[in-house]
């Protein structure tokens, strides 16, 4: 284990909100210290006998419904617009500000293809889907800017983390330092099981064959190499897999996805 992974907040608990129809997982300690931060992860909990599927474009997911769902997530977290965009598991991020739609009144503002939103426009709310892959929250308290990142193992490879980092320093001069980092609920260490090529694409120590990884540990240690405090990197302690968090899981056979969300109140 690395200085970096022994010194972050690891398994930070997070707690779950709920409103009609809706239920989120949300860092508690940024709810209290940054009160203008709308956060969270959705769950499959919905009130009602179909699940909270928030999938535009994964096989399994029902758009035409899904697109409801995303209007019930904009008006519970009071956001003008909701950002979104297919996801192809690169290292593109794009920047969300005035210049977005008031409102999408069926569905999320769909941006060009891309793995991240950053904003700092308030009532913009950006959002990436996941079913096992992580969502990665950063916030820049002092500029109110906020991005988040959709995190699988090929992102994590191609610098999608990074990337997120670079944009909000060349849009708002945010800087390693100055960031807060919450690796989100995704499949955890212990059960997701890859093969030696994923360990290596990840820098990582290559074993003889198939071995657990700890995705969010990886994506820790490389955002303390970039500055980013360890003290304000932390981690959810829920997994889509093995916790019973109400979570969609691509691996369990699910073909729904949650959100991430993020954005500045207005």
């Amino acid at each position: 284990m690395s200085n970096a992974s022994r010194h972050m907040a690891t398994f930070l608990s997070v707690r779950e909100v709920t409103g009609p129809g809706f239920a989120a997982l949300v860092h508690p300690e940024w709810a209290i210290a940054f009160p203008w931060l709308i956060q969270g992860t959705t769950t499959r909990v919905s009130g009602n006998d179909h699940p909270f599927d928030l999938g535009l474009f994964a096989k399994g997911s029902e758009p035409r419904s899904a697109r409801g769902r995303w209007q019930t997530l904009r008006r519970y977290v009071g956001a003008d617009s909701v950002v979104h965009a297919q996801q192809v598991h690169g290292a593109d991020v794009r920047v969300c500000d005035a210049s977005s739609p008031a409102e999408c009144v069926d569905g999320p503002h769909l941006v060009a293809a891309c793995d991240g939103h950053a904003t700092g426009t308030p009532g913009v709310v950006v959002a990436v889907t996941v079913a096992d892959c992580v969502p990665v929250f950063l916030v820049d308290p002092g500029r109110r800017a906020v991005a988040a990142v959709h995190a699988g193992w090929r992102g994590v490879a191609a610098g999608i983390l990074e990337r997120g980092m670079q944009v909000l320093h060349a849009s708002f001069g945010s800087r390693p330092e100055d960031l807060h980092v919450h690796l989100g609920p995704a499949i955890c260490g212990a059960c997701y099981e890859v093969g030696p090529e994923v360990f290596e694409a990840l820098d990582q120590s290559v074993p003889a064959g198939p071995t657990p990884i700890d995705l969010r540990r990886v994506l820790g240690e490389r955002a303390a190499l970039t500055g980013v405090r360890p003290a304000t990197i932390t981690v959810s302690e829920h997994c889509t897999s093995c916790t019973d968090s109400e979570l969609f899981s691509h691996r369990a056979g699910d073909g729904g996805r949650q959100a991430g969300y993020i954005g500045v109140r207005r």
